[in-house]
């Protein structure tokens, strides 16, 4: 209740014949002030347990019922002696105080065109408002052409509130500036509803609430609610500097408000705010989106984007325009004046031609890498986004001259979280034969897919989504033209006319649009067809070969050097027309490409191979699950605590140590660290240089947050594998065969009697390993298996891949969590620590089949799915579930709660593919939570397990180790300036360095603004600090944005290089590197922003010059040394 004294009390020593309106009846007359009544029943047979919870009007009239009852001044109650409590949760939400519950007010929406000038868009009268800061929370209650409603305003929402006054200060107001829409809700009224106080004999409430609250769309006629960015309260009476307004995130007095009436026609689409360009003019599309989306972000009043503005930018040119755009980005505050701004920007503009023309003449594209423009559609509002640099994928790159017109659509909640299943689907009728009550969100949702909408002249429509994006709640639509339609697209990726299973269909059409690089055509005549390998154990047919097939040698170097690979992988994950999964090198095949059924989805005329990952080396670590399963099959806590602590002791060691940052490093698969490997290597201590030393921290503190949310503990012993076929059928049943890439740390360490050396630099796993596939939730899902050595195996050359047997009852790959070997990557670990002694049966993985239509599926059918998939997607909540009981049940991950979930689980997994539902029953709703998960807006209790344990020993560090310097940009000592990196000759450069330098910092600088990075490690890492709370929730959309986000800085990283290499003659290149580096860290230059990492974007040119000034140090140091003897 955040400290707010409670309305509510705990009642105890019920009669078991009591009825709550009985018992609301007594409080009201012996105490007075009762509210509500719920007397706690058990689940099963509704018998009630003898306790349960009184609300009251107020506060005081809670404990004045307390000291009634501790007195014994209370009287009795059917004859029983009542015992009274504090109640830390209310049966109904409202207003603590009673001063904050507000009636007869009037609601103003609309936006702030001034600093004190609103315009108003929508208005009503009779609301009452509820101030609830102990729920950090505000609820507004609105009648509208006969339907209440309810608008819930969380204060993490309010961007600002004021007390202002009103119509020239004859009534006050409370002005709020909400970063995102209020949270809606329409009052449902019926006799068989489910609410809690619906014709119950255990609860009881004062009022008739025979009605329950589900999340609606905007209901107003000319969509203001999603219009408004401010909503203000008109009071009755005087309230400014009264407790109300204390009880808000209050920012101050606004003084005299000037209230202006705005357009209030209705809205001609289904999304706003949307800007549009007036008749009689036409700007770029790009210039459009850039203006909606300074809108959508607040950045801009929509009623300030006018014709003016429009005929303003449509007079400048293309690139100068944006420029403006992107800077007005940056502000802090509304531009209430763009035409001002505008102006004194290309007055700048003009003043800087040479800085100007450097900047344009400096932009390079990767082939890699698209443009991607996305939108952001809420239950009541539209936001614009981008455009993003991201990996590029096949659909899109073959129609990159219309890169434009696709647009990457998510559908989420007022925060931009995820949309829950009940805000679209929403259960309102008890029993067992209910219908769900399809929400009016579920409508906006199906119609924007089905009608699609417009920005400008772009008419946007469905195209597809892949498995990612509709995990996400995304699709892909497209602005068909004359040339290239969505209909036509899709005929171009294949032919799907053959799928009679809407799932399937969906999933095929959204295979193409994996990020993926383009290699190499190969016709149809150079591609074999072979077999799969099958079995049939206990009428269910397992494919030992399913997703794998064949590339030979000399086709892989070649598909290698065009992905820009140094070495040739084992094997690598494509999409070949209409085929899926993974292609492992054959040193005995002549074909170029063997493919096998299993790999086959769909039919299409595409020769493109598409390739999305390769093996490689990846670092292997624990997780949440993998420690429950295997603390259930008997591992000791000890035994991951010692683990936990090792890690840690490395972590403190990598800010001090250069061989330690090393190892740390050499473990951080996927994280940009080959600028600092090089530093370390070239002689830079982690404690004086401030480019390093920023670096480490910043990774060393991802990896303890890291730690303590996710258990994630490095395993020196084990990889992270793709999964691949024994072709030669030399493996059994229970065995494995594994040859890795050694580190340098295991080259070192010659004692490692499970390695049996092959070369150099790879050597085969020999003995007993855990084999397990993420996520995991059965204990079944831990394998222990033999890995082999055989010289015919070592034939084959399978290095970074875990080689399965083509014999057995059934794949090992399936036993872990119904794996497979189209991709899926496997967690092998031969630390003898964490191999139990004994394992459990694996989990029958069987899906279910398929619903199959008896027409050709319709996209109709497949946007109807969409909005299904999100209803019912369990997943996550299926997963946390599972997780609670492992921890708290006695029998861990073995209990039948936990196995009941590990099967919902298997089947929400495949709801993608069969469209078949996992629903989870209530009644496994977890109560209450382990602290480790940290769920601070629930009930949580001290967990006794090894994840409770784990997650206080690493918080305890983190609170006594972690000192972090986040800010790096003033405080460089004049000693860290390293004189060896100065080049005679350098002076002459400065003047160009300086140039180059201020475009890289305007740069980097929106790319943090963009994506909310504070400092300059968070958006060189992509570890942001300060996220957002829809990126807390929401890990997976945290990781992809993180993704991006190291996509786009490496994308500039290499434009940078681009400038350099352009900028001088070679002769001269290293004095042009030694200003870069002068620029930045000479303490004569003091940057408003100081970016470290601009000279090291160049780190190879710097770090010649330094091997080459410490080679001639030697050289002297040797010549004076002779000179003594």
């Amino acid at each position: 209740m955040g400290g707010a004294a409670p309305t509510t009390v705990r009642v105890s020593n019920i009669p078991a014949s009591a009825v709550a309106a009985e018992l609301l009846a007594f409080f009201d007359a012996a105490v007075g002030s009762a509210f509500a009544c719920e007397i706690v029943t058990a689940r099963r047979q509704w018998r009630p347990l003898g306790f349960g919870r009184v609300q009251f009007d107020s506060a005081a009239a809670a404990e004045r019922a307390r000291a009634l009852a501790g007195d014994g001044r209370l009287p009795p109650f059917q004859r029983a002696s009542l015992a009274l409590a504090p109640s830390g949760d209310d049966i109904v939400a409202r207003a603590a105080d009673a001063r904050n519950r507000l009636e007869g007010a009037a609601l103003l929406a609309g936006d702030l065109v001034g600093a004190r000038e609103m315009e108003v868009v929508g208005s009503w009268d009779g609301v009452r408002a509820e101030i609830m800061p102990e729920r950090k929370k505000l609820e507004l209650f609105v009648e509208d052409g006969g339907e209440y409603y309810k608008l819930e305003i969380m204060f993490g929402d309010i961007n600002a509130s004021y007390g202002c006054l009103l119509s020239k200060g004859d009534s006050d107001g409370i002005l709020l500036q909400l970063k995102y829409a209020p949270r809606i809700y329409r009052r449902i009224f019926d006799q068989k509803s489910s609410s809690k106080f619906n014709g119950d004999r255990y609860r009881a409430f004062k009022e008739d609430v025979k009605f329950i609250w589900v999340r609606a769309p905007d209901f107003s006629v000319n969509s203001s609610i999603g219009k408004s960015t401010c909503f203000c309260l008109k009071l009755k009476e005087r309230l400014l500097g009264s407790d109300v307004l204390k009880s808000l995130p209050f920012s101050g007095e606004l003084g005299e408000v000037i209230l202006r009436t705005g357009n209030v026609s209705t809205s001609s689409t289904k999304l706003v705010p949307l800007v549009d360009c007036p008749s009689d003019n036409s700007v770029a599309y790009e210039i459009l989106f850039q203006l909606n989306s300074l809108v959508h972000n607040q950045k801009l009043p929509a009623k300030k984007v006018n014709s003016d503005l429009f005929n303003l930018l449509g007079e400048l040119p293309f690139d100068i325009s944006m420029r403006i755009l992107l800077k007005m980005h940056k502000l802090k505050s509304i531009c209430y004046e763009p035409m001002q701004f505008v102006r004194q920007q290309v007055a700048n503009f003009r003043r800087n031609r040479k800085q100007n023309a450097l900047s344009s003449s400096k932009s390079t594209h990767s082939e890699s890498l698209m443009k991607c423009y996305r939108v952001l559609i809420t239950p009541s509002k539209v936001y614009c986004l981008g455009p993003e640099a991201e990996t590029s994928n096949y659909v899109v790159k073959h129609y990159s001259a219309y890169a434009s017109d696709f647009v990457r659509v998510s559908f989420v909640d007022e925060d931009w979280s995820k949309l829950s299943p009940d805000t679209i689907s929403a259960r309102i009728e008890r029993g067992l034969f209910s219908k769900p009550f399809k929400t009016g969100i579920h409508d906006r949702i199906l119609s924007i897919l089905r009608d699609g909408f417009s920005i400008g002249l772009k008419k946007f429509e469905f195209l597809a989504f892949s498995a990612s994006q509709l995990r996400s709640n995304s699709v892909w639509m497209f602005a068909s033209n004359d040339d290239v339609t969505a209909e036509g697209i899709r005929e171009w990726m294949g032919q799907f006319n053959q799928i009679h299973s809407v799932s399937k269909c969906a999933a095929r059409m959204g295979q193409l649009f994996s990020s993926s690089l383009q290699t190499l055509n190969v016709p149809s005549w150079e591609v074999k067809t072979i077999p799969d390998i099958d079995v049939t154990t206990d009428g269910n047919k397992y494919t030992f070969s399913d997703g794998i097939g064949k590339i030979s040698l000399s086709f892989a170097r070649q598909v290698a050097q065009k992905c820009g690979l140094s070495h040739t992988p084992s094997a690598f994950q494509i999409r070949y027309g209409g085929y899926k999964g993974v292609i492992a090198v054959d040193r005995t095949s002549f074909n170029k490409l063997s493919l096998r059924p299993s790999m086959k989805k769909f039919e299409s005329n595409s020769t493109m191979l598409n390739i999305t990952k390769w093996s490689n080396y990846q670092p292997c670590f624990l997780n949440r699950e993998i420690i429950c399963l295997l603390s259930t099959l008997g591992i000791e806590d000890e035994v991951f605590e010692s683990m936990q602590h090792e890690h840690m002791h490395f972590l403190d060691g990598m800010l001090t140590n250069s061989e330690v940052a090393l190892i740390v490093l050499g473990q951080m698969a996927g994280a940009e660290t080959r600028t600092a490997v090089k530093m370390l290597t070239h002689g830079y201590e982690p404690t004086s240089e401030p480019y390093l030393s920023m670096m480490l921290q910043a990774h060393r503190e991802y990896q303890l947050s890291d730690l303590r949310s996710k258990c994630r503990i490095f395993v020196p012993k084990g990889r992270v594998l793709v999964g691949c076929l024994d072709e030669i059928g030399l493996l059994e049943y229970g065995q494995v065969y594994v040859r890795i890439t050694l580190t340098k740390e295991e080259l070192k360490d010659a004692d490692q009697t499970f390695f049996h050396k092959v070369d150099e630099t790879t050597a085969v796993i020999v003995g007993k390993v855990v084999v397990t596939k993420n996520p995991c939730l059965h204990p079944g899902d831990i394998r222990v298996l033999e890995a082999v050595y055989d010289v015919q195996l070592d034939d084959m050359g399978l290095v970074d891949c875990v080689v399965f047997p083509q014999k057995g009852k059934r794949p090992h790959p399936n036993e872990c969590s119904g794996g497979d070997l189209d991709g899926d990557l496997y967690f092998v670990c031969w630390d003898r620590r964490l191999v139990p002694d004994n394992t459990d049966t694996p989990m029958d993985y069987t899906a279910r089949r398929p619903r199959i239509m008896d027409h050709d599926v319709t996209l109709e059918e497949i946007q109807k799915f969409f909005v299904d998939y999100m209803i019912s997607d369990s997943l996550g909540i299926i997963s946390t579930t599972h997780l609670v009981y492992a921890d708290s049940e006695p029998m861990k991950a073995r209990s039948p709660k936990c196995l009941e979930l590990a099967s919902l689980h298997s089947m929400a997994v495949d709801f993608a593919k069969t469209g078949a539902p996992a629903d989870m029953p209530r009644v496994l709703k977890p109560k209450e939570y382990p602290d480790f998960m940290e769920r601070w807006d629930r009930s949580m209790y001290k967990s006794t397990g090894v994840l409770g344990k784990l997650y206080r020993a690493v918080s305890t560090h983190i609170e006594e180790t972690l000192s972090f310097d986040t800010d790096f940009s003033n405080s460089i000592p004049e000693a860290a300036y390293d004189r060896d990196l100065e080049v005679e000759g350098f002076e002459a450069f400065l003047e160009a360095a300086q140039e180059f330098y201020d475009q890289y910092s305007e740069k980097l600088s929106s790319l943090m603004n963009y994506y909310g990075a504070e400092y300059e490690d968070e958006i060189l890492t992509g570890n942001l600090r300060n996220r957002s709370l829809y990126l807390v929730k929401d890990r997976k959309r945290y990781g992809e944005m993180k993704d991006r986000i190291l996509v786009v800085v490496k994308g500039l990283h290499k434009e940078v290089g681009g400038w350099f290499n352009s900028s001088c003659a070679d002769n001269d290149s290293l004095k042009m590197a030694s200003a870069w580096y002068h620029v930045t860290y000479h303490p004569n230059y003091s940057p408003k922003n100081r970016f470290l990492s601009f000279p090291w974007t160049i780190s190879d040119a710097l770090l010649s010059i330094k091997s080459s000034k410490h080679q001639r140090k030697l050289i002297r140091g040797g010549n004076c040394n002779a000179d003594v003897n």
